[in-house]
């Protein structure tokens, strides 16, 4: 990929004001950079084939069968077998967090929803959005119309995040809610016990979805960069803390990445994909990786 760093720099995203502007912006960039747009380099690969509708590209008729059967009909090809994604945006308090010039992790998870929304959006895919807490607090539904990036950005938006995250019973009721298989994308911080998130994702892998974690915290919650007294103000009822960082960075940095690689191994058992990322990293590659995923979606499903 040759793509300029002005388009996926979250420092930079962050003077754009308008959500919807602003995954535009990020999409249109990868499409310029790639030298194989993923929007042009999957396969078509023949399917089936489905009756000819007025309207229909005459160049897609199989002439063969009209011969043979005298019957129109349309030539099918993979890229025809569209897909109904759903995302899944962590709206909670701890989403709140931001430190220095960067985008806060809920900035930053609802420009990675909004421009994965647009992604889908541009391969002709059904999307929609989900925020949730402890609950469910915005939904825009699944929908393959033009407006529907309007939508989600709004809801994004309008939307304050508070209350405590709660994923289990969130990520369940999505799961009976969702009629047909699809990709579910879930952007999270993920602070929850462990046994929720897994329970939670049970219920949507064993729906047989292909599901996508993108595991967003801020890159001072990996590196915990303060020094001298600091005073910690806690979110989701926790308290504030005054504290020395350095006598507390060992063991909070340990503590971090046993929380990483719990979740990471949970995601890896039940055939979830999932990546970490910060809010400092840029969007690009997160959102490439999504094409991947579609793909393998989209033949589960045919």
């Amino acid at each position: 990929m040759a793509s300029s760093g002005k388009y996926f720099d979250p420092k930079v995203l962050a003077r754009i004001g308008r959500l919807e502007l602003r995954a535009r912006t990020v999409v249109e960039g990868i499409i310029s950079g790639l030298h194989r747009s993923p929007y042009h380099g999957h396969s078509v690969e023949f399917v089936d084939h489905r009756e000819y509708v007025p309207g229909d590209d005459p160049r897609h008729i199989d002439w063969k069968v009209l011969g043979r059967a005298d019957r129109i009909v349309i030539k099918r090809f993979e890229e025809d077998t569209n897909l109904r994604g759903h995302i899944l945006l962590d709206s909670s308090e701890s989403m709140r967090f931001g430190y220095g010039d960067t985008l806060t992790k809920y900035d930053y998870g609802g420009t990675l929803a909004a421009s994965l929304a647009y992604l889908l959006r541009k391969q002709h895919d059904a999307i929609g959005v989900t925020l949730f807490d402890s609950r469910i607090r915005e939904r825009v539904p699944v929908s393959t119309q033009p407006g529907a990036l309007y939508q989600i950005a709004d809801a994004v938006e309008r939307t304050a995040p508070d209350e405590k995250t709660g994923l289990r019973g969130v990520f369940s009721q999505i799961a009976d809610e969702i009629p047909r298989r699809g990709m579910v994308i879930i952007i999270s911080d993920l602070f929850a016990p462990r046994a929720d998130l897994e329970e939670g994702l049970k219920q949507l892998v064993v729906r047989r979805h292909e599901v996508v974690v993108f595991h967003i915290l801020d890159e001072t919650e990996l590196t915990f960069p303060f020094e001298g007294n600091t005073l910690f103000k806690g979110l989701e009822d926790y308290p504030e803390l005054l504290a020395e960082p350095r006598t507390l960075r060992e063991a909070y940095v340990e503590a971090v990445n046993r929380f990483v690689e719990e979740v990471r191994e949970i995601c890896s058992r039940l055939g979830v994909d999932y990546r970490l990322t910060h809010t400092g990293e840029p969007l690009d590659v997160a959102i490439v990786s999504v094409a991947a995923a579609r793909a393998r979606a989209r033949r589960r499903l045919r």
